[in-house]
């Protein structure tokens, strides 16, 4: 437990998530005898995003520079350790982050997080050219505001001289390890996955990309596998960090892909399911699996491992914007009881909330449409309906939106047999029901809650040699099971066709509202 103090040897996990840093000491035996993962001590510490524009979602570097070092030197200490115990540390970082540093590896913008859309025109641009047509079948990315290769685009039209002068173009994980060792450091090929400027079968910097971009590839790190090691920390950083100078840092990989390792869904037929403030689907494939049709993603894990899926931003931000907007008074006390109280009251209304939909873009969508522009749609809404069915429409649209992706997913990689699934939205046993009735699928929640770091530890012992085989080690013990009902089965395969041909309906208002909106 964590702050219980633990003499033995640990491999410490640091992630670096949208609003925090988090550092877990996982006891290193734990993971080398197969059992379930052992966590010796867990550090947190948060920091803020930044909207100072329309679109904006921005971080300061260095307040995430601190927060790491200081999670890391509270869960070492806690973890009781001493700095000789840490056998290793590895990352798992947050996607699409994109920061101009300059020659000594100072922060000249920002870090723009995958949140920001600013780049939304650019990336619409993108998809409507000739020249980046072939992309996503190069890249594995889709072309959307929230990859560098738009952030690039964005920055050199809004700020040409600074986007001139910039030594470099890193992300937020290489500006936290340059500053720990003192020198540029490679950046891993998961992570480099997402940039939309990484050719997925050659395994370099995509050159068709970066000429759109207008770099070259002496402005980015270099590459390097998720398991390379680098050592030589600098002493001061060392010791802020309580980890001695030659302790191994593993480069590590983006936090989906080492949810799927982290959450024992690197098997075939197992996906794995994510939904936190945002969501995500993703099987691992053992080659790469770029989607045609330009809905999915496919980044790298390690070695011939990859994970193909989607990523939706329709997930518990649209959970707690039901809560906040339809129904306040259930949030009174705080606490995850005000979620429960809403479950409880959408669940009085029918399956299929008597022919009322909700489309839950809120904030622009991702996969499959990769439409920035896309909003909230509640349609079929009539005098008959209260906030029950508004609620149980709410939830529901969240889980038919998943189907979606789930779906396209199945014909790019083949049928998943069970969803393995994680994040806040499904500690609730009636919404884990209700994603296994939308999804037509089995759902299994595991004891992987923290499937990120637990795959980051993995994959560092997998660097060491302590754990040759990835599929072996990703392990996870089923804490709950949900099947689909039967009986629901027909009632919402048809609400999906209807659900999945309302959006290709609508996108040309969506389109025409975003003018409205800016004036245009």
């Amino acid at each position: 437990m964590a702050g219980s103090g633990h003499g033995g040897t640990i491999v410490l996990a640091v992630d670096l998530g949208t609003t925090s840093a988090k550092a877990l000491a996982f006891d290193a035996g734990s993971l080398t005898r197969g059992g379930r993962a052992v966590i010796a001590a867990r550090a947190e510490r948060e920091y803020p995003l930044h909207t100072p524009e329309p679109g904006a979602a921005e971080q300061d570097p260095e307040l995430i520079l601190e927060a790491a070092a200081g999670a890391v030197r509270e869960a070492v200490n806690s973890a009781g350790c001493g700095p000789d115990g840490v056998a290793a540390v590895a990352f798992s970082t947050a996607m699409h982050s994109l920061i101009a540093v300059d020659a000594d590896g100072r922060a000249l913008t920002p870090a723009l997080t995958w949140a920001d859309l600013r780049a939304a025109g650019h990336a619409r641009r993108l998809r409507a050219s000739e020249e980046a047509a072939s992309l996503p079948s190069r890249t594995g990315a889709p072309l959307h505001a929230m990859t560098p290769l738009a952030k690039l685009l964005w920055l050199r039209e809004r700020q040409p001289e600074l986007f001139a002068s910039a030594a470099r173009f890193v992300g937020i994980k290489e500006y936290v390890l340059e500053r720990w060792f003192g020198r540029p450091v490679p950046m891993d090929e998961s992570t480099a996955g997402g940039t939309g400027c990484y050719n997925l079968h050659d395994r370099s910097w995509d050159a068709p990309a970066l000429r759109i971009a207008g770099i070259g590839p002496e402005r980015l790190p270099e590459l390097a596998p998720s398991t390379h090691i680098l050592r030589g920390l600098r002493p001061e950083a060392a010791d802020r960090l309580g980890v001695a100078t030659d302790t191994p840092v593993v480069l590590g990989a983006a936090d989906g892909p080492l949810a799927n390792l982290g959450g024992g869904a690197l098997e075939p037929g197992v996906a794995a399911m994510t939904i936190g403030t945002s969501g995500a689907v993703r099987v691992a494939v053992r080659r790469p699996a770029a989607d045609p049709r330009g809905r999915l993603f496919c980044y790298p894990l390690a070695g011939d491992w990859w994970i193909a899926g989607g990523s939706v931003n329709s997930g518990g931000v649209v959970f707690r914007w039901l809560r906040d907007k339809l129904a306040p008074d259930l949030a009174e006390g705080g606490g995850d009881a005000g979620y429960t109280r809403l479950v409880d009251l959408a669940m009085e209304a029918p399956p299929g909330a008597d022919g009322l939909l909700f489309l839950p873009h809120l904030s622009g969508e991702r996969a499959p449409h990769w439409d920035e522009r896309a909003r909230g749609v509640y349609m079929g809404l009539s005098l008959a309906h209260d906030r029950r069915h508004m609620l149980r429409a709410g939830l529901e649209g969240i889980a038919l939106h998943l189907r979606s992706v789930t779906d396209a997913l199945a014909e790019l990689a083949g049928e998943p047999r069970e969803i393995r699934v994680s994040g806040g939205f499904v500690r609730s046993a009636a919404l884990r029901q209700l994603l296994a009735d939308c999804l037509g699928r089995p759902v299994v929640r595991t004891d992987s809650e923290d499937a990120s770091a637990l795959g980051a530890a993995r994959l560092a012992l997998h660097a060491l040699g302590r754990l040759p085989d990835l599929l072996a080690a990703s392990v996870s013990a089923e804490t709950d099971r949900r099947a689909p009902n039967p009986e629901l089965a027909p009632v919402y395969d048809r609400i999906h066709g209807i659900f999945r041909r309302l959006y290709d309906r609508v996108s040309d208002t969506f389109a025409e509202l975003d003018a409205f909106r800016s004036g245009g």
